[in-house]
């Protein structure tokens, strides 16, 4: 393909994104094909000869597309969204056709510029005082890992990377119940073990971590012998919502001088809003690390996972390597592949420029402020009909609910919704019973669309009972 023929078919590709987009409502939400359908359709081997691009795009719209769920749908309510607003969507364009690799400053200085401007502009919107830096990862996932590797450093007097694990003694790192599975896998990674990874558990109206127990649970450790490494809250976790009371956490940390990284992978975003933040974010300053995902609710294409650091010091002395090839001579500057662990790093900061750009903060915030209230009225629509109960009441635009009948009749009725294709929920579990979730979040919705799940649901359910 010559420079020529790239336009050409990127004119064509914009064409039919654009339409793509317009029309997202006529498709089905959920992916309807079945299992081995789409592999079914591609040649076992790889051609010998080139292709036409269009032979190519025709068959990316016969056979690829089938097989794809609509994440960018507006009645795409389950897990939590994957916005990707036009702007992003733009701004990824240029950097895939620039393809920089920007691991260190002088391999791309506009993208690390651009990332440290980003993320302060990311922290004077969520209210964070002025000694937080940050990085921008690939997810919450790697960000978490990074943290959880500090807190693992930090412990063993920063000896693990070195001499490994072995004669330390185990380390120990606190949480809720409520946490995302992410946090049991760094632990997995970090050589931590999943055993030493105490859950306690939520209470309370948004199911948060009791810090009276974590403070009993610490100091049981430490008389066991144990060695207590961190402690990880949440602001809006994965199942339900659950929101930790982050002061009381933060105090019970440092009385025992234990690093600390809250994941509000998902709800971070609605921080932006001074209100939300007033009633979810209080005593958020002086965690150690903090994570959220603006890939999720505010609008940055994926992916994009910003992590605030209140001193970036325990993270670069646990991540931090620096080969002479890796060296910047003649000047200060700072390399992120050194904050996280991956060495190479995409332009990821330029989808938040044109993002923020495009909308404005006051534009970002009344969407996430109409998905709360939107949210909350549906809960309220679902509660109306008959049998049906709501299990856990809405934790900013995310509530779950039950119809009547046991755990398999929830699944069946989840299972047959999205079957249906008009709207998208998932199932999750709560106290040992199984759930029906809905989140608000995508980014196009409106209220019809939300609304439209209760007649959904309704409609679907006089037809199994």
């Amino acid at each position: 393909m010559d420079w020529d023929d790239f336009a050409k078919w990127s004119k064509d590709i914009a064409d039919w994104g654009a339409q793509y987009h317009k029309t997202l409502r006529d498709r089905p939400v959920r992916a309807q094909s079945k299992p081995g359908a789409i592999a079914a359709q591609l040649p076992a081997h790889p051609p010998a000869e080139p292709e036409d691009m269009a032979a190519i795009l025709k068959d990316f719209e016969e056979i690829v597309m089938p097989g794809m769920t609509h994440w960018q749908h507006p009645r795409f309510f389950a897990y939590f969204p994957a916005n990707a607003t036009p702007p992003s969507m733009l701004a990824e364009q240029l950097v895939n056709t620039v393809a920089a690799q920007c691991m260190l400053w002088q391999t791309s200085p506009a993208a690390t510029e651009v990332e440290g401007v980003m993320v302060d502009w990311l922290r004077q919107a969520m209210g964070l005082p002025e000694p937080y830096t940050g990085v921008i990862q690939d997810s919450a996932s790697s960000a978490t890992l990074s943290a959880v590797l500090t807190m693992r450093e930090r412990a063993t007097g920063y000896s693990g990377n070195r001499e490994g694990l072995a004669g330390k003694g185990p380390l120990r790192i606190y949480c809720s119940d409520q946490v995302h599975s992410s946090i049991d896998r760094a632990c997995w990674v970090a050589g931590i073990g999943q055993d030493n990874l105490v859950k306690l558990p939520g209470t309370g109206p948004r199911y948060g971590l009791d810090a009276g127990a974590l403070d009993r649970a610490i100091r049981a450790d430490i008389a066991a012998g144990y060695t207590p490494a961190g402690v990880i809250a949440i602001t809006g976790g994965t199942g339900v919502g659950a929101s930790d009371d982050l002061g009381p956490i933060l105090e019970v940390a440092r009385a025992h001088d234990l690093y600390t990284h809250l994941d509000a992978a998902w709800a971070g975003s609605a921080m932006i809003c001074p209100e939300i933040r007033a009633e979810y974010w209080q005593g958020v300053a002086g965690y150690d690390s903090i994570v959220f995902n603006p890939h999720k609710w505010l609008g940055a294409q994926f992916d994009c996972s910003v992590q605030f650091l209140r001193d970036a010091t325990a993270q670069l002395n646990t991540l931090k390597i620096e080969p002479e090839y890796l060296k910047t001579t003649g000047a200060a500057v700072t390399n992120y592949s050194e904050w996280t662990i991956p060495l190479g790093r995409r332009f990821r900061a330029l989808k938040l420029w044109f993002l923020i750009r495009a909308y404005g903060l006051e534009g970002l915030q009344a969407r996430i402020r109409n998905h709360v209230t939107w949210a909350q009225a549906l809960c309220e629509a679902i509660r109306g009909l008959d049998g049906f109960e709501i299990v856990t009441e809405p934790i900013l635009s995310l509530f779950s609910f039950r119809c009547p009948g046991d755990d398999y009749t929830q699944q069946r009725l989840v299972d047959a919704i999205n079957d249906d294709g008009r709207i998208y929920l998932t199932q999750g579990a709560f106290e040992g019973r199984k759930i029906i979730r809905v989140q608000v979040g995508q980014f196009e919705t409106t209220r019809d669309d939300v609304m439209m799940v209760r007649a959904v649901v309704q409609d679907i359910w006089e037809q199994i009972k």
